[in-house]
């Protein structure tokens, strides 16, 4: 039996549908099994190379219109059959979650957790105290990865201004003395080790690499996929070298 932090349940439940198009970033029309088509909002502003092929399978969640202007939300999607996640909005919970019931080993110890906590002139997603061993502070930033090419999974899937900001924060923290950690959300069961898409974004890539070098821990974690819930399963091996 494959060993799993706690999985985090869509609730309420999601739906299958058709993908038929993206526009304006943030839309996408989605045809359901009974030939309705909905209009789902996309919370993933990349790319999402090799996810956007008119009539692949994608799952989608209904939430009704009382406080948002869309009724449904994208989740789910899929390449050559491989579930993929793609709500950038999961993985903060999904990191957290596993962090506070210590699954995570090397981010176990920590007592007390908080989200989007502000350091310099950013909010980094998870803000870690009170650790039985070390009592440095602990920031770490999360970022969901879709991006693969064969078994290596890759960030980003476009220029990302903001996540290079993110990086220099994180970077900033360790010279003030705290613990700093790049977690990299793996949300496709298939692939098997990280590393930046230098051909996407030289600058972040480049970028990466020197937060690492400065002191910056960089983490991998591949989810285990179903369409019922999302759980963490495997640290994936980290490469940061520029591949040939």
């Amino acid at each position: 039996m494959v060993h799993t932090s706690k999985p985090l349940r869509f609730d309420p439940p999601l739906v299958r549908g058709t993908f038929l198009k993206r526009y304006k970033r943030f839309f996408a029309d989605i045809k359901l099994t009974d030939g309705s088509i909905v209009t789902a909002h996309c919370a993933n502003t990349g790319s999402m190379t090799g996810l956007l092929e008119e009539g692949s399978t994608v799952w989608i969640q209904y939430h009704g219109t009382e406080k948002r202007k869309l009724a449904w939300s994208w989740e789910l999607a899929s390449q050559d059959g491989v579930l993929v996640g793609v709500n950038t909005s999961l993985p903060n919970r999904l990191v957290r979650q596993a962090i506070d019931e210590g699954f995570i080993p090397s981010l176990r110890g920590y007592s007390n957790s908080r989200r989007e906590v502000k350091f310099g002139h950013s909010r980094l997603d998870i803000h870690l105290t009170s650790h039985e061993i070390d009592d440095r502070e602990c920031f770490v930033e999360v970022k969901n990865v879709t991006l693969a090419k064969g078994q290596h999974a890759l960030f980003p899937d476009a220029v990302t201004v903001r996540g290079l900001k993110h990086l220099n924060t994180l970077i900033e923290a360790v010279h003030a003395g705290h613990r700093a950690v790049q977690f990299f959300l793996v949300q496709r069961p298939d692939c098997q080790s990280f590393g930046p898409a230098w051909s996407v974004d030289p600058a972040y890539s480049k970028g990466l690499s020197e937060a690492s070098a400065q002191g910056v821990e960089i983490m991998a974690w591949q989810v285990q996929m179903h369409p019922e819930t999302l759980a963490l399963v495997q640290e994936l091996p980290v490469r940061l070298a520029e591949e040939s």
